[in-house]
C-alpha cells in the first residue's frame, strides 16, 4: 500500500498481488482516529503486507517541517497497525499527478478529488519498480537505484 500523507487528506494506492502495478485507490480524510480505522480496514480487506509512505523532502534532500509531520504520522501508523513502513522520496509526485490528470482532461474539481490518490500511486509505483530492480540485481543483473529508504522507529530523525 502506498500513502501520500497530507495535512487534510491521505491518498491511498494499492498494488496487484504480484507487486507489479500500483493503482490509485481512494482518498481518506484525516479526521481523528477514523483515518487509522479506515487504513486498517483497507489493510485487512486487501492483505497489505507493507506500507510505502511518501516523504516530502526539501529540494536539497533534507528533512523539513512537512517531512517531520509525515514521519510523526508514520511512526504512529506503524505502532497502531504493526506493519513495516518504507519511505519513498516523493518530491514532485503531486505535480506529476496533476500533470497526469490534466493530460486526461479532468476538470478542476475532479483533479482535486483524485490528485492525492494518483500521487500515492506514483509513490507506490516508484517503490515497486525499485524493488524489482533490486531483485534483478540480486540475480546478477546490475542496476543503480535511488529513492527508497527505510527508517525504523529508532532511526526516525
Amino acid at each position: 500500500m502506498g500513502l501520500d500523507v497530507g495535512d487534510k487528506r491521505i491518498g491511498v494506492a494499492l498494488s496487484d498481488p504480484l507487486g507489479l502495478v500500483a493503482q490509485a485507490f481512494e482518498v481518506v480524510e484525516r479526521k481523528g482516529d477514523k483515518v487509522f480505522s479506515r487504513l486498517k480496514e483497507i489493510i485487512t480487506n486487501f492483505g497489505v503486507k507493507e506500507i510505502v509512505v511518501g516523504l516530502p523532502l526539501k529540494e536539497d534532500g533534507s528533512v523539513g517541517p512537512q517531512a517531520e509531520k509525515v514521519l510523526t504520522f508514520a511512526k504512529e501508523l506503524e505502532t497502531r497497525l504493526g506493519l513495516p513502513i518504507k519511505f519513498w522520496d516523493e518530491r514532485y509526485s503531486t505535480q506529476e499527478a496533476e500533470k497526469i490528470l490534466l493530460e486526461a482532461d479532468q476538470s478542476r474539481s475532479k483533479r482535486k478529488k483524485a490528485r492525492d490518490k494518483v500521487a500515492a500511486a506514483i509513490i507506490l509505483q516508484g517503490y515497486l519498480e525499485m524493488r524489482r530492480k533490486d531483485e534483478s540485481s540480486e540475480k546478477g543483473i546490475p542496476e543503480c537505484n535511488v529513492g527508497a529508504f527505510n527508517l525504523r522507529p529508532s532511526g526516525f530523525p
